[in-house]
């Protein structure tokens, strides 16, 4: 039977249309752990809640109700909020209210379903070292991704007492965050730390074609970025890997943050909300904690017995005993967001 012209220009055009940058080659999905059902869940302890001095802007909140990242240097936490261009700053000790930082310029709209729009959604916050200009370590607050209005970051110098030591940065992430949705998938970027000299970002799978992914960047062109106030390169990615997460009550689990430990491994969130879209909230049915080793496997995963959705973590190891403090979004801004704290009595090794 002849070939019709069609059939004879087909593979050819599938050949071609793979060669694209939006068939790029994309790491496979592999299983990661599942919620030890065995186990005892990990109990949280409510500390305190997320309460300000003052409020971001006249007639708002005295208060963070979407708290998305967290980084503890000396004895105080700094904490970024999806729905805000500041960072808040707590004493670790007592019940001292928040000090604003303001990040990125401009105003956002009151009305939830405008503020939904234009916010920056800064979804991850690390602490970053060897940054000319800041002798005491930086704070990098990165934006999700997962719109284009979600693409402002900023990075803000650190002073000798954990406090903050100078004016922020903006940073833009397009660029980097293009390469970053070629390799991985859809991009929402939900968790990050600077592991071993280079930047660690964990990505959240919740949206339709999503995926978890543990993704490596380069750090000293990262360094080199920030340093110029120039946007991260898209050269500067260095590994992609792809993940899915076992399920709570059904609805799977997705990476929500991320805190490094001194010998490369991670400490990591994730969250079971029941919504297919990184723009559209869910019903949250519970968060859970994990371990990532040094190369980014997930390790092990465990559920905590509060019904909340954990978007943030920090953690320190001592003498065997991990001791984490964890912050809560209710995605919902009546609600004021929660300061944990969770402590694994166990070598992390035996979990």
């Amino acid at each position: 039977m002849a070939l019709t012209p069609l059939r004879v220009l087909l593979p050819p055009v599938l050949l071609l249309s793979c060669l694209l940058p939006a068939c790029a080659r994309r790491a496979p999905i592999v299983k990661g752990p599942r919620v030890d059902k065995t186990a005892a869940v990990l109990h949280l302890t409510a500390v305190r809640p997320l309460d300000l001095a003052a409020p971001e802007r006249p007639g708002g909140p005295r208060y963070i109700s979407a708290a998305s990242g967290l980084v503890r240097v000396g004895d105080w936490l700094h904490v970024v909020a999806d729905d805000s261009l500041s960072l808040s700053s707590f004493p670790v000790a007592g019940a001292g209210p928040g000090l604003l930082t303001r990040l990125l310029p401009g105003e956002l709209p009151r009305e939830p379903e405008a503020l939904k729009a234009r916010k920056p959604d800064l979804e991850a916050l690390c602490r970053v070292e060897g940054l000319p200009g800041a002798p005491h370590g930086a704070l990098l607050a990165l934006p999700s991704g997962s719109t284009p209005e979600r693409l402002r970051g900023a990075w803000v110098p650190l002073a000798a007492d954990g406090t903050i030591g100078g004016a922020p940065h903006p940073v833009d992430f397009a660029p980097l965050y293009a390469r970053l949705t070629r390799e991985a998938g859809p991009l929402n970027v939900e968790g990050a730390a600077w592991v071993a000299g280079h930047l660690r970002l964990l990505n959240r799978g919740n949206r339709v074609g999503g995926a978890d992914a543990v993704m490596d960047v380069d750090g000293a062109r990262v360094l080199q970025a920030l340093a110029a106030d120039t946007p991260p390169e898209p050269e500067s990615v260095r590994s992609v890997r792809r993940w899915r997460l076992g399920r709570l009550q059904g609805v799977p689990l997705t990476f929500s943050d991320a805190a490094p430990l001194p010998d490369g491994r991670l400490v990591f969130t994730a969250s079971a909300e029941d919504t297919r879209s990184a723009y559209t909230d869910g019903a949250v049915v519970g968060s859970a904690v994990g371990l990532l080793s040094e190369d980014g496997t997930p390790l092990w995963l465990r559920a905590v017995d509060t019904r909340v959705k954990l978007e943030g973590v920090e953690v320190r190891e001592t003498a065997g005993r991990l001791s984490l403090w964890l912050v809560s979004d209710a995605d919902d801004p009546a609600v004021i967001a929660t300061l944990f704290e969770l402590v694994l009595d166990a070598p992390v090794d035996a979990l």
